[in-house]
């Protein structure tokens, strides 16, 4: 259901529709909850729709194995059964809460969003990749950030740039349908989950460390025509590789916006939550790699009991009669 009126009512509202908040919306739902979900992405699913709807996940209870794409969508079938109002597109700018009565939200369209509780679920905030110097000018034109489909990959030579996990990912899905794969990092040691760093190690990946790609050229030795190769230079030395496609998989830029001016407590870029997973607002919770606490690990499925626990908390402080522990969903009735 989309909103058609400048002026939305609802028990929670939900900022951020990647996988915790979907959960939340669908939880909510489930607790009988009116829920408005709020993004600045056009579709549901955050950062996986975004950037990762082929990737591989691995840390999803009752999966061993799911394409990022698969995951949402069951997601997203389980969130719309909680007939969220979805205002999509738009970004929420303005805070207000009255401790006795709820929160009003302000969207960058002048929409307004009122609501008795609000749960953040926006992962790390708007994000940027962090840039390669070397690619000004060709980003689009042989050079990208992301993969979300690997079919243009196909009987290429890639290049990755970054010692990550999205390089190691990327390295290990493209490697079977690319001509050749290039990891290349600016140091011996990455920062990718070690098994994926043993698994492209052993595929037929080739690594070049302590290394910097500092050019990028056409087949002419210029930069006006299609990528033809790539210069990586190691203790000074340039050396010339074959490339038509780049991915410079060096990590975001993260920032909260216009969050950071609602008053929250934050510590570097994150909102401090307690147990219950209450900001240091009333009425306000978040969930997800958004939160920060002692021992927090940043896993979605850690995203997903944070949301059942903020949803949990927050139905306590719509209906104070009601209980934090709902009963198990999985009880006959």
């Amino acid at each position: 259901m989309v909103a058609t009126s400048e002026t939305v009512e609802c028990d929670v509202v939900i900022v951020g529709a990647g996988p915790t908040g979907l959960f939340a919306t669908y939880y909510a739902g489930f607790r009988g909850l009116r829920i408005a979900l709020i993004d600045s992405l056009p579709e549901l699913g955050g950062q996986i729709t975004a950037m990762y709807p082929e990737k591989a996940i691995l840390d999803v209870a009752g999966f061993p194995s799911i394409k990022g794409r698969a995951l949402v969508d069951g997601l997203v079938a389980q969130a719309l059964t909680a007939e969220p109002v979805q205002l999509l597109g738009r970004t929420a700018v303005d805070l207000a809460v009255d401790e006795d009565t709820g929160i009003t939200l302000t969207l960058d369209d002048a929409t307004v969003v009122r609501g008795k509780t609000l749960i953040i679920t926006a992962g790390i905030g708007k994000f940027s990749p962090r840039p390669l110097p070397a690619a000004e000018g060709w980003i689009g034109r042989g050079v990208e950030f992301f993969v979300p489909s690997f079919a243009p990959y196909a009987d290429k030579d890639v290049v990755i740039v970054g010692g990550g996990d999205s390089a190691f990912d990327w390295a290990l899905h493209l490697e079977p349908i690319a001509r050749s794969v290039t990891l290349v990092h600016r140091r011996d040691a990455f920062r990718a989950h070690e098994r994926t760093v043993e698994q492209v190690r052993a595929s037929a990946t080739q690594f070049v460390t302590k290394a910097e790609v500092t050019a990028l050229r056409d087949s002419d030795g210029g930069t006006d025509g299609e990528l033809a190769e790539v210069e990586i230079t190691v203790d000074g030395v340039a050396q010339a590789r074959p490339a038509q496609a780049v991915v410079a998989a060096l990590g975001f830029i993260a920032d909260l916006g216009p969050l950071q001016q609602w008053g929250l407590e934050t510590h570097r870029r994150h909102i401090v939550v307690d147990g219950a997973m209450r900001t240091s607002l009333p009425r306000v919770f978040a969930a997800g790699d958004i939160t920060e606490y002692d021992g927090k690990v940043r896993l979605i499925a850690v995203g997903f009991g944070e949301a059942a626990t903020a949803v949990n908390n927050a139905a306590v402080v719509i209906d104070p009669t009601a209980h934090v522990f709902p009963g198990h969903s999985s009880e006959g009735s």
